[in-house]
């Protein structure tokens, strides 16, 4: 049995009459950007998902409540900061459940949350990966990927990342990644890390026809969907790295690790590159979720089948 998700009366209205619902995470807002950045990009997510005639479901942990579909005043709490928020991944939940916790919810339990909602489609900046260095750490969001069955768009993982090994461990743990409009992989702030996706996909139909295929084989897996950024936000290949390079420099010199590692390095890389990073992360998002919401809509409302819907009706990207 799936816990108990409560669920916005828009979302459930959406998903009720088996319209597109597309979920968000809530990381991004409590812990991944300043304000008022944070509370401008989680608004303009969910109004380009509405735009393009889905309805968002950001997902959170509210006072030990699994959440999918906040309220403006809920996005502000997370955004300010004011009290103390948990960053939650998978094995972060049952405990913030029960102490009643303030929670913003990864990649990795943001797609669980969805499942268990009944949500098939995430739309997110960058996924979390295989790290670099020897010690190889692996962000809890790529096993995710590999077990619960929903299609992630994002721009790629973050190129914070070991990209190579990242992509290496979604093939080996059966993972597809498409890529929308690109033969490579997106490196989160870059248009393409030069590394050769398994599949382009052209159109929101084609990628629902193989996201579609996928489950209905009895594939249990979710399916990444890799979307470049803009390119007139892309930041510089050569600068980005240049100041990934620094950063990680610095993060080993101070002794960050564990999950600080990753706000730590976006944040300097940001100062690094004066803000450029911060406007090619706020594209992305932005992107993302018009991509997901507009073009899927366009193409029929992909994804439209609700929750464990084994409809042989190919089904929206949404």
């Amino acid at each position: 049995m799936s816990p108990t998700v409560v669920c916005s009366e828009a979302v459930r209205a959406a998903r009720d009459a088996g319209s597109p619902v597309v979920a968000l995470e809530s990381t991004v807002i409590a812990h991944g950007l300043p304000w008022p950045h944070n509370l401008e990009a989680a608004l303009d997510m969910e109004a380009a998902v509405a735009a393009g005639g889905a309805t968002p479901a950001t997902v959170a942990v509210i006072d030990g409540v699994l959440r999918a579909g906040l309220d403006r005043a809920t996005l502000e709490r997370l955004a300010r900061r004011a009290e103390p928020i948990r960053k939650l991944t998978r094995r972060d939940l049952g405990m913030a459940v029960a102490d009643g916790a303030l929670g913003a919810t990864t990649v990795a339990s943001t797609m669980l949350i969805a499942h268990w909602a009944g949500i098939r489609v995430f739309a997110t900046g960058g996924i979390g990966g295989v790290h670099r260095g020897a010690g190889g750490d692996v962000s809890a969001d790529l096993p995710e990927l590999a077990r619960t069955p929903v299609a992630v768009i994002c721009a790629g993982a973050k190129a914070i990342l070991d990209l190579p090994r990242t992509l290496e461990w979604l093939e080996t743990f059966g993972v597809p990644v498409l890529g929308y409009q690109t033969d490579t992989l997106p490196a989160f702030f870059v248009r393409s890390s030069g590394l050769a996706v398994q599949r382009r996909v052209d159109s929101a139909t084609e990628a629902a026809r193989l996201i579609h295929a996928h489950w209905a084989a009895g594939l249990e897996s979710g399916v990444l969907i890799a979307v470049p950024v803009p390119e007139a936000q892309a930041a510089d290949p050569d600068h980005t790295n240049a100041a990934i390079a620094q950063a990680l420099a610095e993060a080993e010199a101070a002794g960050v690790h564990g999950p600080s590692v990753t706000p730590f390095l976006l944040g300097r890389v940001a100062e690094i590159t004066g803000g450029e990073s911060l406007a090619a992360n706020l594209a992305l998002l932005r992107h993302n979720a018009a991509v997901r919401g507009g073009d899927c809509d366009r193409a029929g409302g992909l994804m439209a089948a609700r929750g464990r819907t084994r409809s042989r009706r190919v089904p929206e990207f949404l």
